[in-house]
């Protein structure tokens, strides 16, 4: 794991998403989840020899499978916003996922069976804080790239982990979208936020430039689909529409095919969804 300050680490090696670990006095509050469950086993040994008190929860910084489908392997209480709990709660309780192929990271994970959903323990409206040493750590809701999207910040240390709100070097997930929000979000980092460590849930730490090239690409996309919703477009016209927001950036060749998926079944969901 990667020591970004004190008290925060980080895990980038599992498929699906940057996951992290808030070692304090008390217990250790951990950050989403890998979705394979050999990966799930390995990322609980490694956090066992921290020195740090017994208790230990997670926090699911949305209600995306890359992130919420090891939940329940981690055994231990879970916190996420009351948008996301209604989500999974909307998933059937035992299930066998099928590969609908979205550009996911966890579809190409092997292990994955019968998933259980895990319900979360506590759920919050707008923030929490957590007081789990003499500095707190809070937990805050920053809708936009998805409706429960959640930041966990530690501001004794300067760090803030923010999920999907900026992403990468990959393309954002446009399917759970509201761009409104999504472009305010990330202009609210952008400026309430100097010198902190910022821990994207997809790429690790970022740097202010790729808060400033992730608000150009959204708002180029809502430039391109808010002229057309409402609209009765063939699914051949929406692939056209991804294409040329896929275009607005650029991506490594060994995954141009699975990103482009990602974004073509993306916008296809975001505009039925505004449509």
């Amino acid at each position: 794991m990667k020591k970004i300050s004190q008290s925060v680490l980080i895990e980038d090696d599992y498929p699906g998403c940057t996951i992290g670990a808030i070692v304090l006095p008390y217990g250790t509050i951990q950050i989403d989840a890998p979705p394979s469950p050999e990966d799930v086993r390995m990322y609980r040994a490694s956090l066992m020899g921290l020195k740090t008190g017994a208790e230990r929860i997670l926090i699911n910084l949305d209600s995306h499978l890359d992130r919420v489908l090891g939940a329940k392997l981690m055994d231990c209480p879970i916190i996420m916003h009351e948008k996301t709990a209604e989500l999974i709660k909307a998933r059937p309780g035992n299930v066998k996922l099928q590969g609908e192929d979205t550009g996911s990271d966890w579809e190409s994970v092997n292990g994955i069976g019968n998933v259980r959903w895990a319900p979360p323990e506590i759920t919050f409206t707008h923030d929490m804080t957590i007081h789990w040493s003499d500095t707190p750590v809070r937990v805050t809701h920053h809708p936009g790239c998805n409706p429960g999207a959640t930041w966990v910040e530690v501001p004794s240390e300067k760090v803030l982990f923010i999920g999907d709100t900026v992403v990468k070097n990959q393309p954002a997930f446009y399917g759970n979208a509201n761009l409104h929000e999504w472009i305010e979000s990330v202009e609210y980092l952008a400026d309430h936020f100097p010198g902190y460590h910022i821990l994207s849930g997809r790429g690790g730490e970022i740097k202010p430039d790729d808060i400033r090239k992730q608000a150009e690409t959204l708002r180029m996309a809502l430039k391109l689909l808010e002229p057309v919703i409402g609209e009765d477009l063939t699914l051949e016209k929406i692939d056209v529409l991804a294409d040329r927001i896929f275009a607005l950036e650029n991506y490594p060749n060994k995954y141009h095919a699975k990103y482009l998926q990602r974004v073509r079944y993306g916008v296809k969901q975001y505009m039925n969804a505004a449509g």
